[in-house]
């Protein structure tokens, strides 16, 4: 089974059912999707696909640092951040790494694929699965060459507290650990800018951003990587396989911050429907639910007799099982935050599946 949601085809060709008729709560996607000028862009642009596109994208780059006030040398774009987990990961080199668990399953994979050693810390209930100061004293006693650590967290969708990331920042640049910040869902939060301020005081701190989950383009892959250390960038973009980034992706990536209307839209949607989604949840006995920052919701079931998750196949209800991340067990789930009438169905089934009525 897929490490990652959104794995649609699969489980439909597994299980017998039809890919059309699954509701997809497993990948969290914006479920606005698009903004309208991203499907004219793409149909005005089709004889691009005769065309290379721009090797060095220099036109995206320029965007996205426009976006975040900062040099185009600071910024690199790639085929969705993941693909930039493991270009930043080749470029570092690290002998130890600390890994915050549970934790996205890319930065494992990419730290194994060159023998960097893991130490593991894990985030457990008893903290609320949220980091806190101890983990310097970690950084201190292992001395690890670099930290990733994701806010919000997924699967947890928990974002750290200001003050421990803070000195986190601090600490790392103090004593030259690279810290890689995955940002990717961060936009899901209005108010929260990241740490994308602080690349210009600093040289050890790398930002990760997808815009594959807020702007609902998973087929097209998009994300980039912030930093300070010019360059590590440089070498980064010397180093990286030519046209990563499609010509739709790169020409798309140049409009989505000029969005204002369909990102307000995406927050009101949340703002409703994360807070009815949370609500309906921990109205049932039967679950125990983490409070959402993002766009997705940490869950565990506490009937271990029942599989939630082959239990929603039935209703044709596709939700994230969180068995294979470090420290969880088959009794964690996750799901996204869908439209209203989507998430009305999954709170039915799972009134069917508690016997509520």
């Amino acid at each position: 089974m897929s490490e990652h949601g959104g794995n649609i085809i699969g489980i439909s060709q597994q299980y017998g059912l039809s890919a059309d008729a699954l509701i997809d709560f497993s990948a969290n996607i914006n479920p606005l999707g698009p903004p309208e000028s991203v499907k004219t862009l793409i149909k005005n642009s089709l004889a691009d696909i005769e065309k290379y596109p721009d090797v060095e994208y220099r036109y995206l780059h320029q965007v996205i640092a426009k976006a975040h006030k900062c040099d185009e040398t600071k910024v690199i774009a790639g085929n969705g951040a993941t693909e930039l987990i493991y270009a930043i990961v080749r470029y570092l080199k690290p002998k130890r790494a600390l890994l915050l668990t549970p934790g996205f399953a890319e930065y494992r994979r990419a730290l194994q694929q060159i023998g960097t050693k893991i130490i593991d810390y894990p985030l457990t209930e008893e903290t609320g699965f949220q980091p806190d100061l101890r983990l310097l004293d970690m950084l201190a006693a292992i001395k690890p060459d670099c930290l990733f650590i994701a806010t919000p967290n997924n699967p947890t969708g928990l974002m750290p507290d200001n003050q421990v990331i803070q000195a986190l920042v601090e600490y790392c640049e103090k004593n030259g650990i690279s810290l890689i910040v995955d940002e990717s869902f961060i936009d899901f939060l209005p108010d929260n800018r990241g740490l994308t301020p602080q690349i210009s005081t600093t040289k050890h701190l790398y930002i990760l951003r997808s815009m594959t989950k807020f702007f609902a383009i998973p087929g097209l892959r998009l994300g980039y990587l912030i930093s300070g250390n010019t360059t590590v960038i440089a070498e980064m973009k010397n180093r990286r396989e030519p046209w990563s980034i499609n010509a739709f992706a790169a020409k798309v990536g140049e409009i989505l911050f000029e969005e204002h209307d369909y990102i307000a839209a995406t927050h009101q949607w949340l703002k409703s429907q994360q807070h009815y989604l949370w609500n309906q949840l921990s109205a049932f006995s039967e679950l125990t639910i983490w409070p959402p920052s993002a766009n997705f919701l940490f869950f565990r079931c506490e009937r271990p007799e029942i599989d939630l998750w082959h239990a929603l196949l039935k209703h044709q209800l596709l939700i994230r099982h969180c068995k294979n991340y470090a420290g969880l067990d088959n009794r964690y789930y996750r799901i996204a935050v869908l439209s209203e009438w989507e998430n009305q169905r999954l709170i039915t089934a799972m009134q069917k599946i508690f016997s509520y009525s």
